[in-house]
C-alpha cells in the first residue's frame, strides 16, 4: 500500500510545476490577444453580432437583342418615351484605372460625372489631388465633367480623429456638387464609390423604365485585386435615387430593395504596388495596418498573386459556416467572361485585371 502510494505520489507534477509554465505561458498569451485580438473577435463575431435584416431582391432580366420595352415589361414596370438624366456622383481618392473603366463603360448614359477629391485622405494626410493631375487622361468625357475640390483636415500629430467623420464630412459636401452640376427631381442619380460600376444595361434600364423604386440598392460582384479574383455577390452600398429635394448623398443601407447582378466592384484593383500602399494608410480602415512590415511591396505582390488578405484578417461573416467557408485564399477563376467591355477592348492595357495578370509593377 505504501509503495502504491510512492508511486502515485511520483506520478504527480508538483504544484510549482504548474506555476512556472502558466507563468511561462501568460506572456505568451497576451501577447497572441494583442497582436491577433481583430482575427479572434472576428472569428467569433457570429456569438456577438447579429445579420442586419436580409435585402428583398429583385430579379434582374437582361439579353442581348431583346427591347427595352419587353425588358421593362419582365421587371414590372413601363417604358417611358424618353430616358431619365441620370448623374454619377463618386468620392475620388486615387483609383485611376477603375475611374477611366467606370466612365468609359458609362458614359454613352450619363449626363454629368460629378466627381469630388479631396486634398486630405479619410485619416488626415495630406494627398495629391490625382484626378486634377491627370485630367487630360478624361479628356474623353469633355464637358460631362463636374469636378469639386473638398478642403480636408490635415490631422495634428498625436490625433485620433476617427476617419469615419471625415468621410462623412466628404459625402455630405457632395450634395452641394450635384446641385452645382444641375441635378434635378426626376433625375436618376448613381451613389456609389469608384470601384463599385453599375453594368451599362443596368443603368439603361433603369433610365428607361418608368416604375423603378424610388431608392434601390444595386447588387454587385465582388472581386478582389482583379477580375480573376471573384469573392461573392455581397456587395450591396451602391445605391440608384430617383432624385427628389429630400435626397443625400450616402453610402449606407437606405432601403431593403436590392436589384439582383447589376455590376462590378473591384476592390484593391491597382495598377502600382505603390497604389495599394496608399490606400491601405488613407481609408477609413487604415486601423487594419498593424504593423509596418504590411506595407513592404514584395508581401503585397506574393498576397496579390496568391489572392490572400493583405490585413492578414478573417472574413467578416455572421455565421460560423459562411467563415469557415470563405476562410483561406480566394479561388482564382480563367473566366473573362461579363466583364467591362473597354477592359476587354483594351486588355493589353488592363492586363493586370484579368486572369493571369497578378504582377505589379
Amino acid at each position: 500500500m505504501a509503495l502504491r502510494s510512492h508511486r502515485l505520489s511520483s506520478r504527480r507534477a508538483p504544484p510549482r510545476f504548474f506555476f512556472v509554465v502558466f507563468l511561462l505561458l501568460v506572456p505568451v498569451l497576451v501577447y497572441g490577444i494583442f497582436t491577433n485580438g481583430r482575427k479572434i473577435s472576428y472569428f467569433f463575431r457570429p456569438l456577438w453580432d447579429n445579420p442586419p435584416p436580409p435585402f428583398q431582391h429583385l430579379p434582374h432580366y437582361y439579353a442581348e437583342n431583346v427591347s427595352m420595352g419587353h425588358i421593362c415589361r419582365l421587371h414590372g414596370w413601363s417604358p417611358r418615351s424618353e430616358p431619365r438624366r441620370v448623374f454619377d456622383g463618386i468620392i475620388f481618392s486615387n483609383e485611376l484605372d477603375m475611374l477611366e473603366l467606370r466612365w468609359r463603360e458609362l458614359h454613352p448614359f450619363v449626363t454629368k460625372f460629378v466627381i469630388l477629391e479631396a486634398n486630405t485622405t479619410f485619416t488626415g494626410k495630406p494627398k495629391p489631388l490625382f484626378y486634377a493631375a491627370n485630367r487630360n487622361r478624361f479628356a474623353f468625357a469633355g464637358g460631362k465633367i463636374v469636378h469639386g475640390v473638398f478642403p480636408g483636415r490635415v490631422a495634428s500629430r498625436g490625433s485620433h480623429e476617427d476617419p469615419f467623420v471625415l468621410e462623412s464630412q466628404q459625402r455630405g459636401a457632395m450634395n452641394g456638387l450635384l446641385r452645382r452640376a444641375g441635378i434635378s427631381n426626376g433625375d436618376m442619380l448613381i451613389m456609389s464609390d469608384t470601384d463599385e460600376i453599375p453594368s451599362p444595361h443596368t443603368v439603361k434600364l433603369l433610365q428607361w423604365c418608368d416604375g423603378v423604386p424610388p431608392v434601390l440598392h444595386l447588387e454587385l460582384r465582388n472581386y478582389m485585386y482583379s477580375f480573376e479574383f471573384p469573392v461573392d455577390f455581397s456587395s450591396w452600398r451602391a445605391t440608384i435615387h430617383i432624385y427628389d429635394r429630400w435626397t443625400q448623398y450616402r453610402h449606407s443601407r437606405q432601403t431593403d430593395l436590392i436589384l439582383s447582378d447589376a455590376g462590378w466592384h473591384c476592390s484593391f484593383c491597382f495598377r502600382h504596388l505603390r497604389e495599394f500602399v496608399f490606400k491601405m494608410t488613407a481609408y477609413s480602415h487604415a486601423d487594419r495596418v498593424r504593423r509596418k512590415d504590411f506595407m513592404r511591396h514584395s508581401r503585397i505582390q506574393k498576397l496579390i498573386c496568391q489572392g490572400e488578405d493583405l490585413f492578414d484578417m478573417l472574413p467578416e461573416e455572421y455565421s460560423f459556416r459562411e467563415l469557415i467557408k470563405k476562410m483561406g485564399p480566394i479561388p482564382h477563376s480563367a473566366s473573362a467572361v461579363h466583364l467591362p467591355a473597354y477592359m476587354i477592348e483594351n486588355a493589353e492595357k488592363f492586363k493586370f485585371l484579368l486572369p493571369g495578370g497578378c504582377l505589379r509593377s
